[in-house]
């Protein structure tokens, strides 16, 4: 008897955990972009929790796998996937991030984007040449590509690479682009927990140039 693919186990286990009332629910808030089983998100993880207990012990990617679960048609595929990244990120290099560019360049919305952030700024703790490349991302023709850019760096407190974000950032203002001026936002909201007088002097610097949305969000732990 043929021994089933890691993919075909996934989706096995994704479908005996799914819902379909809750899948009708999770299409419409994602506004029937994508097709669901409909997982909440513990449920979800612990579906997949000993199929990446696994590949962690196999101290690699598996990038055919992880291939072969982005084009399900299925959104909790993708959540796998940028899980997956998130899990096995120590194992993750420069060159890889060719690899994930194509996750980013396809099936966009704000979830998996949101997410793929995650191993592009840790790879970028361990390697200077993601600074360079981010500031190339922050002025691509695709506006999600440039929200990758300008969010990578979130969570960093004192390891931020101020200069960095100022350069991402400045690159970005005097955009319409909801998704973009909310991403600014998050970006200075975020650093501002741990340099709230940088964040103030950005603000102050370039006022007449950000959107009132990216202002709000930034602002919102400044005294």
């Amino acid at each position: 008897m043929k021994e089933i693919s890691k993919y075909q186990r996934l989706r096995k286990k994704l479908i005996e955990n799914s819902d379909p009332e809750l899948a009708r629910q999770m299409e419409s808030y994602m506004r029937n972009k994508f097709k669901f089983y409909g997982l909440k998100t513990p449920e979800r993880r612990k579906s997949y929790h000993d199929l990446i207990k696994l590949e962690k012990a196999n101290k690699k990617i598996d990038w055919k796998f992880l291939d072969q679960a982005w084009v399900d048609e299925h959104r909790e595929a993708q959540y796998f996937v940028c899980d997956y990244l998130i899990a096995l990120e120590k194992y993750l290099k420069f060159e890889d991030i060719d690899h994930i560019f194509n996750y980013v360049k396809s099936k966009q919305w704000w979830d998996t984007i949101d997410s793929l952030i995650k191993p592009i700024g840790n790879i970028g703790l361990r390697d200077d040449r993601v600074s360079d490349l981010m500031l190339v991302w922050s002025k691509d023709d695709d506006f999600w590509v440039r929200r990758v850019a300008i969010e990578h760096q979130l969570l960093r407190k004192d390891k931020m690479n101020v200069e960095l974000l100022n350069a991402i950032l400045e690159n970005n203002l005097g955009n319409s682009e909801f998704f973009i001026n909310k991403a600014i936002g998050w970006a200075l909201r975020d650093y501002s927990k741990t340099n709230p007088d940088w964040v103030k002097n950005f603000i102050s610097k370039h006022h007449t140039e950000m959107a009132t949305l990216s202002i709000k969000e930034g602002s919102k732990y400044l005294s």
